[in-house]
C-alpha cells in the first residue's frame, strides 16, 4: 500500500520540530514563498511552532523522500533565488526577534545557502546574534563554514563529509574525527561535535576532555534529518545547563530516534528516552 505524507521540511524545520518534542519553545525564522511556503508555515504552526517568515518572490522548494523496501531515495528541488532586499529583510527580522524580551535565546543556523546569498552570510548572522548576547549553533559546510568560523560560533556540528571537505583528511574513526574537529576549533569555533553516522559522535571543547558516544545499534528506516535532531538536542541541552556527557548522550539518542521515525524531525519522545539508555560514552585522549 502506498501513502503520501506532506510534512514541514528543511533542516531548520527539523531542528524546530525536535526542539518542540524535547519541551522547548522554538521559533522558526526563514524565507517562505508561494503555495509551498504557505504550506510549510501552516505545517509548523499546526505543531504549535511559532514562525517568523520573510516573504520571497520565488517558490519555496518541495523535496520528496521515497521510502520502500529498497531503502530511501531523496529527490531535492533546487532552492529558490534570494535577492538583496530579501536578505536585508532576513537580517532585520532576526534582529527584531532576538531583541524580544524573555528568556535568553540561542540561535541555530542550519543548512546550505540559497542561490543569491553571499557565502559569508552565516558569518554576518553569527555576528548579529552575538551582538544580541545569543549563543550560536552552526551546521553547514564548505566555504560557508570556513568564513563563519571567523565569527567564532559557540558550537558547530559537521558530519563526516563536511569534515573531510574542511580538512582534506579522511575521517575514518574517532581519532581522526577528533583531529579534524580540533582543527575547526582552532579556526574559531568554541566547541563542536562531529557525527560519524552509525558509528557514533565525537564531542570536544578547548580545555575539556574529548568524548565519544557509541550510537545504539538500530534498524534505521531513514537517516534523513538525524543530524538536525542531533543539533536540536545540543541546543536544548545547552539551554538546560546539562553537562557535556549529558548533552552528548541526549544528542546521540535524538539522532538514533530520528532514524526510527516515520519522517525527518518526528523523533518520538519515548524512543529518545529508550535510546538514551543504550548510548555508551567514552573519553578520548
Amino acid at each position: 500500500m502506498q501513502h503520501v505524507h506532506p510534512a514541514p521540511g528543511g533542516k531548520a524545520a527539523h531542528v524546530a520540530m525536535v526542539l518542540k518534542t524535547l519541551g522547548a519553545a522554538p521559533i522558526w525564522l526563514g524565507f517562505a514563498g508561494g503555495t509551498s511556503g504557505t504550506a510549510l508555515l501552516n505545517g509548523l504552526n499546526e505543531l504549535a511552532i511559532r514562525t517568523v517568515a520573510i516573504p520571497i518572490s520565488a517558490e519555496t522548494r518541495t523535496n520528496l523522500e521515497i521510502i520502500d523496501e529498497a531503502g530511501v531515495t531523496e529527490i531535492l528541488e533546487p532552492g529558490p533565488q534570494i535577492n538583496a532586499a530579501e536578505l536585508t529583510d532576513l537580517e532585520k527580522a532576526m534582529a527584531v526577534t532576538l531583541a524580544e524580551p524573555g528568556q535568553k535565546k540561542s540561535v541555530v543556523l542550519s543548512g546550505s545557502l540559497p542561490a543569491g546569498a553571499p557565502e559569508d552570510i552565516y558569518k554576518t548572522l553569527v555576528e548579529l546574534a552575538h551582538q544580541s548576547g545569543c549563543r550560536v549553533f552552526l551546521d553547514t559546510g564548505g566555504e560557508t563554514l570556513r568564513l563563519a568560523l571567523d565569527a567564532r560560533p559557540d558550537f558547530i556540528k559537521p558530519n563526516r563529509d563536511e569534515a573531510k571537505s574542511f580538512s582534506g583528511q579522511e575521517v575514518d574513526g574517532p581519532s581522526t574525527a577528533l583531529a579534524v574537529l580540533d582543527g575547526m576549533l582552532q579556526s574559531g569555533a568554541a566547541s563542536g561535535a562531529l557525527s560519524l553516522g552509525a558509528q557514533g559522535m565525537v564531542w570536544h571543547a578547548p580545555n575539556e576532555q574529548a568524548l565519544f558516544a557509541k550510537a545504539p545499534a538500530i534498524s534505521a528506516r531513514s537517516a534523513v534529518g538525524s543530524g538536525d535532531a542531533t543539533l536540536a538536542a545540543f541546543v536544548y541541552a545547552d539551554q538546560q545547563g546539562m553537562s557535556p556527557r549529558e548533552a552528548l548522550r541526549l544528542a546521540t539518542a535524538c539522532g538514533a530516534a530520528n532514524c526510527l521515525a516515520d519522517l525527518p524531525g518526528q523523533a518520538r519522545a519515548h524512543e529518545i528516552a529508550e535510546m538514551k539508555t543504550q548510548v555508551q560514552i567514552e573519553t578520548l585522549n
